[in-house]
């Protein structure tokens, strides 16, 4: 595996968080390990090579910056598309 290669994993509680934050970030194995930890919770995955280098130059646990909320609710409007699709497959 590459050591470029880069994962980051986003947080939020709607409701109580007033932005989604950082909750890990890696690269090389540990980005395969955030991966790997995120498949086995089934947490889905967003391939966005841009976004993630950006997202990699926060600290943990930072709310994401304004200027990054277009590319994050993009991501979360990905992740609900998915999860109504994973509901209505169920029922």
């Amino acid at each position: 595996m590459k050591e470029s290669f880069k994962a980051a994993a986003l947080k939020y509680n709607e409701g109580k968080d007033r932005a989604p934050k950082l909750v890990a970030k890696g690269r090389g194995e540990v980005a395969k390990k955030i991966i790997d930890i995120a498949k086995e919770c089934d947490i889905p995955i967003r391939e966005d090579k841009k976004l993630v280098e950006i997202l990699s130059s926060l600290d943990l646990y930072q709310e994401i910056p304004p200027d990054l909320y277009k590319a994050v609710a993009e991501i979360l409007a990905f992740i609900y598309s998915l999860s109504k699709k994973k509901d209505a497959m169920k029922g």
